[in-house]
């Protein structure tokens, strides 16, 4: 009997210790995969802030400013899809360390470069650095973490978002009001870090061995035709056009607006950042526990409240107001890009997850190509209106509510 009771207490300490090793291990790589995901967004945020004494000194308009911002993200789109593919075939750990390389050298890259040229070549390749992180990501949330408990995890990567804001918009814009280009040599910096962080706490891809039971191989052919990828993918477009013309803008518009300082921007901004963490978190609290098989419900109630909160912006002359107006909107566009984002983990194979969230992310990568260019042009021609960029988005951001009813769930 003494033995039978020896041989139970081993078994069970040792299925303790395999549970903590993978809670360690689980905890580590989430913490590698934030930090990345952090200098991803700090980048993204930091551009629209820089742009305003690079247009200065360089005498730029706001159609050229726009170009530099949109060329981004279309280097972004044209890799998202073979960078998920490659996270598939490959692994994700690969394509993440390729990814942080290369924007390391390309942040150090901008803040050396002098010309329009260089300033739009250097952020079309940064976009292809950055293309192959968020499907990576995504391939190591699906790889070792159960069904369950992936769109929290993703939530929570994805509130990095707001991270990576604050340090754009604290560290960041402080530095570009010394000299923007001290602001890139820190950044370049900060993404060296993070490539060594996921070098050394980002387990390598374990190939799944081959049985008889396993489950049919699913082709890329199937996944980039799948109704449903089509779907996201035109949702997360309309989602993030809002999202990036909003953010790409909103220095410029609360600057020009209320005659405020870059440092004063960058403060409300930060604190907006702070906001879209949380929201993040929060959003995936809610697709976990509240709205679980009721997306579409929420998807759709944030999409109409925030159009109304965009028109709130472009009717209201109080800063306090647009002020309160900007942080529930940041609120409710950021739940409404955790919802999309994570869907795929719901409704699609864990195979293809790298190369459904690569074509998924591509629809919001060409959002953000579409918006900053393209309202650039439009504030040009407004003769400096940021009124039609406004009503534009909160027609989009209705729009990508009512694409999103038409995603089919299993009932």
């Amino acid at each position: 009997m003494s033995v039978s009771q020896g041989t139970i207490k081993k078994q069970s300490e040792a299925k303790i210790s395999v549970s903590k090793e993978k809670n360690t291990g689980g905890v580590l790589l989430t913490t590698a995969l934030m930090a990345g995901y952090s200098m991803i967004y700090m980048d993204k945020n930091m551009i629209s802030t820089a742009i305003i004494p690079i247009a200065e000194q360089f005498h730029l308009t706001t159609s050229q400013t726009g170009l530099i911002m949109s060329l981004f993200f279309l280097g972004y789109s044209l890799m998202q899809i073979p960078g998920g593919w490659l996270a598939d075939k490959i692994g994700y750990k690969k394509v993440l360390m390729l990814s942080l390389s290369l924007i390391t050298i390309f942040s150090f890259a901008f803040g050396l470069a002098g010309s329009l040229l260089m300033f739009i070549l250097i952020r079309f390749l940064a976009g292809i650095g950055h293309a192959g992180y968020p499907p990576s990501c995504s391939k190591g949330i699906a790889e070792n973490f159960p069904k369950e408990r992936r769109t929290f995890v993703q939530s929570l990567i994805l509130s990095t978002s707001g991270i990576g804001g604050i340090l754009a918009f604290v560290i960041g814009a402080r530095l570009i009001d010394l000299n923007w280009h001290y602001a890139y040599y820190a950044l370049g910096t900060f993404f060296a870090i993070s490539f060594f962080l996921v070098a050394f706490l980002v387990p390598n891809t374990i190939p799944t061995a081959k049985t008889k039971t396993e489950k049919k191989q699913v082709s890329f052919k199937s996944v980039i035709s799948n109704r449903n990828v089509i779907v996201l993918f035109v949702a997360m477009l309309l989602a993030n056009v809002a999202f990036y013309g909003n953010m790409s803008w909103l220095p410029t518009f609360l600057k020009t607006k209320f005659s405020l300082s870059i440092s004063t921007v960058g403060v409300i901004l930060a604190v907006n950042a702070i906001g879209g963490t949380l929201a993040s978190i929060f959003a995936g609290v809610l697709l976990t526990k509240y709205f679980a098989n009721k997306e579409k419900v929420l998807l759709m109630g944030c999409s109409v409240l925030s159009s109304l909160l965009f028109l709130g912006l472009v009717f209201s002359d109080s800063l306090a107001l647009s002020i309160a107006f900007l942080y529930v909107l940041t609120f409710l566009l950021t739940t409404i890009f955790v919802g999309i984002f994570s869907w795929p983990h719901k409704i699609l194979p864990e195979k293809v997850i790298g190369s459904s969230i690569g074509i998924v992310n591509t629809g919001g990568t060409l959002g953000g190509f579409i918006a900053p260019m393209a309202f650039g042009a439009l504030i040009t021609i407004a003769g400096g209106s940021f009124s039609i960029v406004f009503i534009t988005l909160a027609i989009a951001i209705v729009i990508c509510g009512l694409v999103a009813l038409t995603v089919k769930t299993e009932k």
